[in-house]
């Protein structure tokens, strides 16, 4: 059996021990973690829409409404006019003819892979894809291979080796770490001149991006025949909980009849449904927060230049402070924590080895006041 205590201190020893902190409040970006009061940037709630009073009020209604859980998985008894009504509404969002719902964004991410590929098919992923992404091409047993971050022209190397069997390519549309943009466009053409599919998880462009929130695909201006295979989750801007994939007729009745995450599993609450058909109209409606959200970036992009603080290449509300440093990353995060400031740090196998951080996020919720403290506090312990 492994000594798993030796396992474990060799993570605390490599500065990689992870710790949960226990909130005692509703999501939002001021609380109490561990019982100190706290001014939050590590959440992904981009719109600051997870504590909406209409969002909460929906929740509430469907609860009454629906019971708690489902009852059952989709394909028994557990598929409700909730869902259905929120299916319809997403594949309208997203100009898909369909969407299909899952109980999260790593289900979503296993079961739309490995029912689309197997034995004898290739999977081509961005190096800094959501580890959800990589699981799935593992799961597939398709054979997966990892192009350099970003790089079109590595893929088209990739695809023009495999002329035989399914070939799937893979990206995060905003990538979770460094909060930059896949190069949509170019792995768009590039995957349709080797006759291969593109998939995008665009967990954190939804909502972020786009005149209308509706992600990397609206702003880079990327139709179902460019993008067949669109994922998202809820949790993020959307403010609620679970996941969904939009495509075509075709690929949405595959999936229900294949994608084992979904088949096998108890279908998303119906209030909760009912909660992010809400969401899903203030995401679309409320611009300001978008532009706010924005206005806030860049707030704090300017901000940390001015202080000589080494940020990446981002425009969306992910805002990563590179540190390099397991420990120093660590210290770091529990310095500002002594200030009121909650930020995480993020260490390998997160990120790549060397590239410890501090995942800084903001949130429409976030006041410009906010912005300044924090940028205070960095000051003081970086």
């Amino acid at each position: 059996m492994r000594d798993l205590n030796t396992e474990l201190t060799r993570l605390h020893q490599a500065g990689l021990y992870r710790q949960r902190r226990i909130m005692a409040n509703a999501a939002g970006v001021y609380g109490h973690a561990d019982g100190r009061e706290v001014l939050a940037f590590c959440s992904n709630d981009y719109l600051g829409l997870a504590n909406h009073p209409e969002v909460v009020k929906a929740l509430q209604a469907g609860a009454e409404r629906w019971g708690l859980g489902s009852g059952a998985a989709h394909l028994v008894n557990g598929h409700t006019t909730a869902h259905h009504a929120l299916e319809a509404e997403l594949a309208a969002f997203t100009n898909r003819p369909r969407a299909l719902l899952f109980s999260t964004g790593y289900m979503t991410n296993l079961g739309v892979i490995a029912a689309l590929c197997g034995r004898g098919d290739h999977v081509f992923e961005d190096r800094l894809n959501h580890a959800s992404l990589l699981d799935g091409g593992l799961l597939s047993q398709a054979r997966l291979q990892r192009y350099a971050h970003g790089d079109g022209a590595a893929l088209d190397g990739k695809l023009a080796q495999r002329t035989t069997g399914e070939k799937l390519v893979v990206t995060d549309g905003v990538f979770s770490m460094d909060g930059d943009l896949a190069p949509l466009p170019q792995l768009a053409a590039t995957a349709k001149r080797h006759d291969a599919w593109l998939m995008v998880d665009d967990a954190h462009g939804f909502g972020v991006l786009g005149a209308n929130g509706g992600g990397t695909a609206e702003h880079f201006g990327l139709g179902m025949d460019a993008l067949p295979i669109l994922v998202g989750t809820l949790g993020k801007a959307f403010g609620s909980f679970g996941a969904f994939v939009a495509g075509s007729d075709a690929l949405i009745e595959f999936l229900i009849q294949k994608a084992r995450p979904y088949i096998y599993t108890t279908a998303l609450p119906p209030a909760v449904a009912e909660a992010t058909r809400v969401s899903l109209k203030l995401l679309q409606t409320d611009t300001w927060r978008r532009e706010k959200l924005q206005s806030l970036i860049q707030r704090f992009r300017r901000g940390a230049e001015e202080l000589g603080l080494t940020l990446m290449q981002s425009q969306t509300p992910i805002q990563p402070l590179l540190i390099g440093d397991n420990d120093k990353a660590v210290a770091l995060s529990q310095a500002l924590l002594k200030q009121g400031i909650l930020v995480s740090a993020i260490r390998p196998p997160t990120v790549p080895e060397g590239g410890a951080r501090l995942r800084i996020t903001l949130s429409a919720a976030h006041r410009e006041v906010d912005v300044d403290q924090l940028l205070t506090v960095l000051e003081m312990v970086a």
